[in-house]
């Protein structure tokens, strides 16, 4: 089985640099995508309370665990804190209900979702009248972080991060934190390598999961007629040299470049092929050649329906 390497994060915890991405993997193919990826040795599995598919993922773990297959210690699961969820008292409950849906008695790693709030006490999407926006809450992320601070303390997470927020806004929460941020998750991929965002987290200690890493072609933020970056041209002369495929270049690169990354399939050959990229080298030319590519092109792009958020953070530079 695959000795997959493990970074070692600001708590003291190692987490696998590869893992399972579990968003818009639908309910009834999560739990078998689940069973395969254990079954092949993945140890990481990247969860969200907004995936809607928590429970499916609690009731596999409960069961390996159960039979012994795999012992909860082994594990590194991840999941996060939704924006409906910001305020302290609502951020207190949404780490309990993570555990309960997870069934799980801590998390390795728990991250603020988005640095936004969400109108809270209803539906986890908000929408207002016209469908294309959210009610926004006036709750500060700051609260929420104070709320996972409390959850460290409690012994109900070992490790607490971010995702998709800014280099301001992770300065802010630094700044203002009895425990920093451990981990900053974000879309990153060879279009949209966010090299800047990526050097300001190693510079405060902070490491980097990229989420999307070979360009998600199943989201619905995809427009039609975007480019497949499993086809550039770059990428493919550079796998034909290495033996390897499109997707297993993506992926070592970016743990080359030391970035963790949860690629997400419900495929038993593309979950064991994701995982066989360990034999590899990326030479320095060729790292040169994939950061040619960069497009500064960014897939999930919320601007049209949050980016008149007082904490939307795509609206400067990093």
């Amino acid at each position: 089985m695959t000795v997959v390497p493990t970074v070692t994060l600001k708590s003291g915890e190692k987490i696998p640099v590869i893992g399972l991405g579990t968003w818009l993997s639908k309910p009834g193919e999560v739990a078998q995508a689940l069973k395969i990826a254990l079954k092949n040795g993945y140890r990481h599995i990247d969860c969200a309370h907004a995936y809607m598919n928590q429970d499916e993922i609690g009731q596999v773990l409960e069961e390996v665990i159960a039979q012994g297959s795999v012992k909860r210690e082994e594990l590194f699961i991840t999941s996060k804190i939704w924006n409906t969820f910001h305020s302290y008292e609502k951020a207190k409950e949404g780490v309990d209900i993570i555990l309960q849906q997870l069934k799980l008695k801590y998390i390795d790693l728990l991250l603020i979702h988005w640095p936004m709030g969400y109108q809270e006490g209803g539906e986890i999407f908000p929408r207002t009248a016209d469908g294309n926006h959210m009610h926004y809450s006036d709750a500060d992320y700051l609260d929420t972080w104070k709320a996972l601070e409390e959850a460290v303390q409690a012994g109900k997470v070992k490790t607490i991060g971010l995702s998709n927020f800014n280099s301001q806004q992770i300065q802010r929460v630094i700044d203002h934190s009895h425990i920093q941020p451990a981990m900053l998750q974000i879309e990153s991929h060879p279009y949209f390598q966010q090299t800047k965002l990526i050097n300001f987290c190693k510079e405060k200690g902070i490491e980097v999961t990229a989420y999307s890493p070979l360009g998600n072609m199943a989201t619905p933020f995809r427009k039609e007629g975007q480019a497949n970056l499993l086809e550039d041209p770059v990428i493919l002369e550079i796998a034909k040299h290495h033996n390897k495929s499109p997707a297993q270049v993506i992926i070592h690169w970016s743990i080359q470049r030391g970035v963790i990354v949860i690629p997400k399939s419900t495929s038993e050959h593309r979950l064991k092929e994701n995982f066989d990229v360990f034999d590899f080298e990326l030479s320095k030319d060729e790292m040169a050649k994939m950061a040619g590519i960069d497009r500064n092109w960014r897939i999930l792009d919320l601007t049209a329906r949050d980016g008149d958020h007082p904490h939307f953070p795509f609206n400067i530079e990093f």
